[in-house]
């Protein structure tokens, strides 16, 4: 309950508490509140056994801790009889892909050709500019340089 809190802070909270409320009330109103969570206690199991009575048979095993959503993560798709974290890692990792890209380099750059690839590299050309055609159907040549106008912007 107190993970986080330190021994010194815990001394200063009892030194503030019996400054605060006196050395002779202290003992009442820590009697007080061990009593006020005993009965937030019973209350709250009481409620959680009337809620587990109404929901039936089929449902013994309910656990209220399931509802959180980390762990309803936990349980049913971590650990569940679905789709598993090992699956879900193992679709989303590339590193089958890239290991299988980087033989496929390795054996090019030996001299072996890949699987893929038997047919030998593939050459790109440089696609030509864009082509008018005049009225008759004939293609001319690409024209070098796009005039820009002014105007038209």
């Amino acid at each position: 309950m107190f993970s986080d809190v330190g021994p010194l802070e815990l001394i200063t909270l009892a030194f503030l508490a019996v400054l605060l409320f006196g050395p002779d009330k202290l003992p009442e109103l820590i009697q007080n509140v061990t009593g006020l969570i005993r009965k937030f206690r019973q209350f709250t199991e009481s409620a959680k056994q009337e809620i587990r009575s109404e929901l039936g048979p089929e449902f013994g095993d309910f656990e209220f801790e399931d509802l959180h959503p980390k762990t309803l993560v936990r349980k049913h798709v971590l650990n569940g009889d679905g789709l598993g974290f090992d699956e879900i890692r193992s679709a989303l990792d590339p590193g089958q892909e890239l290991a299988e890209v980087a033989d496929a380099i390795r054996d090019t750059a030996d001299g072996e050709a890949p699987e893929s690839s038997a047919t030998g590299p593939v050459l790109q050309a440089k696609a030509p500019g864009p082509v008018s055609f005049k009225k008759d159907g004939e293609a001319t040549a690409p024209a070098a340089h796009t005039p820009f106008d002014a105007d038209a912007t």
